[in-house]
């Protein structure tokens, strides 16, 4: 059988590529404490030393629009192109080709159906940042074939959190029993509390840095119960117009299972947002125990929970408080 020898939760930020590789003088004052992180996190990926990759993200109304866009679908195909023309033009993404999995992809969509999650399917699909941004910063080779997962996070009526995390334990058995010698990691990225387009888009902080250090809580000790007793559709919109990425996140908390905690949780402020980097090992095996290690002193990461009784968020509640 396969093996699942990492799972992969972070947010996707299509600003990164641009921000770290511009010249010195126009980067931003962040961007060197934002590349030190990302490639510390990367670390912990190659140390699953994957074969393939099942990378799960959100189409930005790139492919998929609102007359026909499906709740969760799965790619098959030999290849899939990127990047969309808006992502080169605004964040200087450049363009990819990765190769598919057509194996895995089939035995997965049949496992999906047999198991009753009507996944739609693309021989079509092109891929937008919520997969290349992961790609740019954990496997920048894109040497790797992928299976894409995308799920609806945007367009209403949206599947419940307890979906989400529904879908994510499905794809954990599947890739379990996946009749094959191959070592696969599952990538999955969404966001934390975000705002688009609204008022607190540019704030001093992410619109709910109190949501923010739950959320990350939750995640990094697998407490399915408590996301699912606390997080809700109007709960996410409360936290910021575009929190409902986080049902990305916690699907992946499903590929790793409940109850399991993360061996490496890293946060970073970005001022608009909070970036997010977060992986679990199933087999925790001491090399893959020790690059986590080696990472999180490189980072000022974590390698195990982050509570959100953390004296860290201590500003935020303190500003919630005064609000």
């Amino acid at each position: 059988m396969a093996e699942l020898t990492a799972v992969l939760a972070s947010t996707h930020h299509p600003f990164y590529y641009k921000a770290t590789t511009s010249p010195a003088d126009q980067r931003p004052p962040y961007a060197a404490d934002w590349q030190r992180k990302v490639e510390a996190y990367r670390e912990t990926l190659t140390a699953a030393e994957p074969d393939i990759l099942v990378m799960v993200g959100a189409d930005h109304f790139h492919q998929l629009w609102l007359d026909n866009y499906p709740q969760f679908l799965i790619g098959k195909q030999e290849s899939y192109d990127a990047t969309f023309y808006n992502e080169e033009r605004e964040f200087g993404i450049p363009k990819y080709t990765l190769a598919g999995d057509i194996e895995l992809s089939r035995y997965m969509h049949e496992e999906l159906l047999g198991k009753d999650f009507d996944f739609s399917v693309s021989h079509e699909l092109k891929i937008d940042h919520s997969i290349i941004c992961p790609i740019i910063t954990v496997r920048p080779e894109a040497d790797l074939p992928i299976v894409p997962i995308y799920t609806n996070i945007f367009v209403p009526p949206l599947p419940s959190p307890r979906r989400f995390y529904q879908v994510g334990r499905a794809i954990r058995e599947i890739i379990d029993s996946f009749p094959s010698e191959k070592k696969v990691a599952a990538i999955g990225t969404g966001h934390l509390s975000l705002e688009l387009g609204g008022p607190r888009q540019f704030g001093e902080h992410g619109p709910d840095p109190l949501f923010d250090a739950d959320a990350i809580e939750w995640l990094s000790t697998g407490n399915v119960d408590a996301i699912l007793d606390n997080v809700t559709h109007a709960s996410m919109a409360g936290a910021g117009n575009a929190t409902h990425g986080f049902m990305d996140l916690l699907l992946m908390m499903g590929i790793a299972g409940p109850g399991v905690h993360a061996d490496y949780v890293d946060h970073l402020d970005l001022f608009h947002t909070r970036e997010m980097y977060m992986t679990w090992y199933p087999n925790k095996t001491p090399g893959q125990l020790d690059a986590a290690a080696r990472a999180a002193e490189t980072s000022e990461a974590s390698t195990g929970p982050i509570y959100a009784s953390d004296p860290a968020w201590d500003q935020f509640r303190v500003s919630q408080e005064q609000a």
